[in-house]
């Protein structure tokens, strides 16, 4: 039976941790790739926030950007051009670092995911501006990507992970009297990623912003 590979940037975060386990046990191999080892995955890169990247692998993989950070704040915070620039290194760079991955890994008809955010897809974010502008950039790269022309292999899926909220231990840890019956848990994203990798005829719309908002 041949090997199931899987690139999962952003490993070690609390997404990518429940992908990493997610799909072990479904019986992929998971190469990391993040700041830090994620000792459950069967190889890890790492890399500094933002870093380019150069590595060797053989095969072709589904490739998944679970990388990212928050921040908020709008044009008058002290913090506000610091921000920015944090949050273009964690998101704009990573995927665009993504990107050259799956143009040169992601097999024919294979998954591929960057990490957008659902209110950037409503317009403004006044209150998160950097992480707003870093998301919409997100999503500009995804949509350029997933055209014929865009650099990705013959019928790859591709698309953007749009949650409203994730249910991860940090999010309720800043959120402690938030509605957490409303967040998505991350076991549901994990299942619709294997879907998506193993059933291609259930995928949604190629190039689109895929929003999560219920609770399943």
């Amino acid at each position: 039976m041949a090997t199931k590979n899987m690139i999962i940037y952003g490993g070690a975060g609390a997404l990518g941790r429940h992908l990493v386990e997610h799909f072990k046990a479904a019986g992929y191999s998971i190469i990391s790739v993040d700041r830090v080892e994620n000792a459950n995955a069967d190889k890890n890169v790492i890399v500094l926030q933002g870093q380019a990247l150069f590595f060797v692998l053989r095969g072709k993989h589904p490739v998944i950007n679970v990388a990212g950070g928050w921040c908020g704040g709008n044009a008058a915070d002290d913090k506000f051009v610091a921000n920015v620039d944090l949050a273009l290194r964690q998101s704009v760079w990573t995927s665009a670092i993504t990107c050259s991955l799956a143009a040169k890994f992601l097999k024919e008809n294979g998954l591929f995911v960057l990490p957008g955010a659902a209110p950037v897809l409503d317009g403004a974010t006044s209150g998160m501006i950097a992480y707003g502008a870093a998301k919409a950039a997100v999503h500009h790269m995804l949509s350029s990507v997933s055209t014929k022309d865009g650099g990705l292999p013959e019928g790859a899926a591709s698309y953007c992970l749009a949650p409203v909220i994730l249910d991860t231990p940090m999010n309720r840890k800043f959120m402690p009297k938030a509605d957490t019956t409303k967040w998505t848990p991350l076991s549901y994203v994990a299942e619709k990623f294997q879907c998506w990798v193993e059933k291609p005829d259930q995928r949604p719309k190629n190039g689109s912003g895929t929003v999560f908002p219920d609770n399943p």
